[in-house]
């Protein structure tokens, strides 16, 4: 499927991209090679394969969660290079 130089044009407009005319003329080349490439996964049959949502049979290992106490605020606040009473210190962030 080749894209046209409009095509492209309007996709860096959406993505709010100022392009050249040497990029616009790049970016449709490899935009239109790899919209080749979809199609020719396309035609690809896969009726019998399972849909899946990971390439790998990878699962996430979480621990169960368990209520415990928390750590004493001086051990917290022992490493902080600033702070003010009881709370850490940092710099404005809005001038």
């Amino acid at each position: 499927m080749q894209l046209s130089a409009e095509q492209v044009k309007h996709i860096a407009w959406l993505a709010r991209l100022g392009l050249t005319e040497e990029e616009v003329e790049t970016f449709r080349s490899q935009l239109s090679h790899i919209l080749e490439n979809f199609q020719i996964l396309q035609e690809v049959d896969t009726t019998n394969v399972p849909a899946v949502s990971h390439a790998s049979g990878l699962e996430n290992v979480l621990r169960e969660d368990e209520p415990r106490d928390s750590l004493p605020q001086n051990s917290v606040l022992a490493n902080a290079p600033d702070r003010a009473d009881n709370c850490f210190r940092v710099g404005a962030i809005i001038e």
